[in-house]
Order: C-alpha cells, then sequence, then structure tokens
C-alpha cells in the first residue's frame, strides 16, 4: 500500500497544514509520495526531505519566523504597473524564491528522498500541469504563482501559474502515481472573517481561497468511495485572512491539536465533503 499526503493551497493558511503534519507524524503516519499545489506545493518541498517529527518542528519554526513582507513584498511601483496593465503582477516572487533556495534540501524535483510532484496551470491552454522533475525552486514557485499576484514562471517553453486556479487538490494525480490510501491536508478557509478583505492583494487571495475550497469539496466526493481517502478536518471558525501571518503559531498549535484529537476519536470515513461546505460564523 502506497501512502500519499495531498497537499492543497491557501496562501498564509499554509500554517494550518503545518499543525497537521506535525500531528501527523507524532502518530507515526509518514508520506511515500507527496502531492502539492501553492502553498502546499510549499510545505511539500520541505516534506519531501524531512518528514520526521523534527522536521515538521523545524518547519514549524520557520513559518513562526514569517512575515507578510517576506512572502508578499510590497513594491508600490510594481503594484501601480500591473494596475495599469503593464506587467502581469502585483507583487514580485523574489521573496518566495529567497525562502525556497534558503531551505529545500533537493535542487531538482527527482532528487527528494521522498517522491515529490507539484501542480501548476498553463497559462495559455488552463490545463493543470504535473512537474515530477527539473529545477525544484522555479517548479514550487510555478506552482505558488497566484494569478495577478505573482509573476508566471517560464518552465520549458510554457507559462505555468498556480496549480489551484483548475486542480488545487489533486487527488487525482495521487491516484494515477499509485497512491491507494491518501491523506489531503487542506488549509481551510476564512469562514468567520468579521468583514471583506480590502485591497487587491487581499481579495485576490481570499477570492482563490474560497474557490479552492469549493474544488476540493467536489474532489473528496468524486474520490472517497474509489480509494482509501482521509481529509484531515480543516480548522473552524477560522477568522485569519490568507495574506495574514500574524497569527502563525496560534493556527498550528490549533491545527495540530485539532489532528490528534481526529485521529483519536476515529471517526467514519464517509461524507468528508461535508467538512468543507461553505458556511459562516
Amino acid at each position: 500500500m502506497t501512502t500519499a499526503f495531498v497537499l492543497s493551497g491557501g496562501g498564509s493558511l499554509g500554517s494550518i497544514q503545518v499543525g497537521m503534519l506535525l500531528g501527523l507524524a507524532e502518530s507515526g503516519i509518514a508520506p511515500e509520495l507527496i502531492v502539492g499545489t501553492s502553498v502546499g506545493a510549499v510545505n511539500g518541498g520541505w516534506l519531501g526531505s524531512r518528514a520526521d517529527v523534527e522536521g515538521i518542528g523545524a518547519l514549524a519554526d520557520l513559518w513562526r519566523s514569517l512575515s507578510r513582507e517576506d512572502v508578499f513584498p510590497t513594491r508600490p511601483i510594481v503594484g501601480l504597473l500591473g494596475f495599469l496593465g503593464l506587467r502581469s503582477n502585483l507583487v514580485p516572487n523574489h521573496g518566495l524564491r529567497r525562502l525556497l533556495k534558503d531551505h529545500l534540501q533537493f535542487r531538482r524535483l527527482q532528487d527528494a528522498p521522498i517522491p515529490l510532484h507539484v501542480v501548476a496551470t498553463d497559462v495559455l491552454s488552463c490545463h493543470d500541469v504535473l512537474l515530477s522533475s527539473g529545477d525544484a525552486v522555479d517548479a514550487i514557485t510555478a506552482s505558488a504563482a497566484i494569478p495577478a499576484v505573482f509573476p508566471p514562471v517560464n518552465i520549458d517553453g510554457r507559462e505555468l501559474m498556480d496549480g489551484g486556479v483548475v486542480n488545487n487538490t489533486p487527488l487525482s494525480h495521487a491516484v494515477a502515481l499509485g497512491a491507494d490510501l491518501i491523506w489531503v491536508l487542506p488549509t481551510g478557509y476564512p469562514c468567520a472573517l468579521p468583514k471583506a478583505p480590502r485591497g487587491a492583494l487581499a481579495m485576490a487571495i481570499h477570492a482563490l481561497t474560497l474557490a479552492i475550497n469549493q474544488r476540493l469539496a467536489l474532489d473528496v466526493a468524486r474520490y472517497e468511495k474509489s480509494v482509501d481517502l482521509r481529509v484531515v478536518p480543516p480548522l473552524c471558525p477560522l477568522g485569519v485572512s490568507p495574506i495574514d501571518f500574524s497569527h502563525t503559531a496560534r493556527l498550528i498549535e490549533r491545527s495540530h491539536d485539532s489532528t490528534l484529537e481526529w485521529l483519536a476519536a476515529r471517526q467514519p470515513l464517509v461524507g468528508q465533503a461535508a467538512l468543507l461546505a461553505p458556511h459562516r460564523h
């Protein structure tokens, strides 16, 4: 039996996945295959070489140290040029690339100790693209290139952007790669925000996060009868924006505790799409 971890996108809410990963590792659950999209690809890049409790603890420390400027550096002139249609993005991607270069322990995807695959979207065809080899920084940056926020990444002549646009939680890829036990780690979405996001960046990432969650619910309903599918419940209520890094430590703690409680409860693994149903608090 091949165990896969499938990690979805969600901006700064990727910290929630870290708490889930820590709870799974402490319970002796480890991946033999990783498929990641967007921030799930970023976390997957770390997980590909350090999937033990100590390694995930170090990932948690890294997340706790991050600020919004580390990932979404504000450059007014870039934002203005994007607004005027003279650039394809609001934010440069050098912050994300620097984080990956500093912390990835392998140069190429195929060199990851645990097989790692990341999903991006072809800008022109809008087809999802599974990246399993090649430069790891380029591939993960492409998978996390949120449309209009980060610039697309050219890989082998194709302009690639965030995989969450068409296939945020690529269960089909995990199945095709031979997984028969799949743990899905969603970031969830902010179901308890006190008011609508303000600003182009916040609204763009919020909208994509909502779309991601709805697509995930459809995929779970589609696949849970054909494979052994286990969806780690996302945090709820959640009142944190996916561009807000100021609550990272608390989100990791909450998701870690929630994951351990869920594993101990051994709840039936049916109707899991209901965990992701749209709602408000």
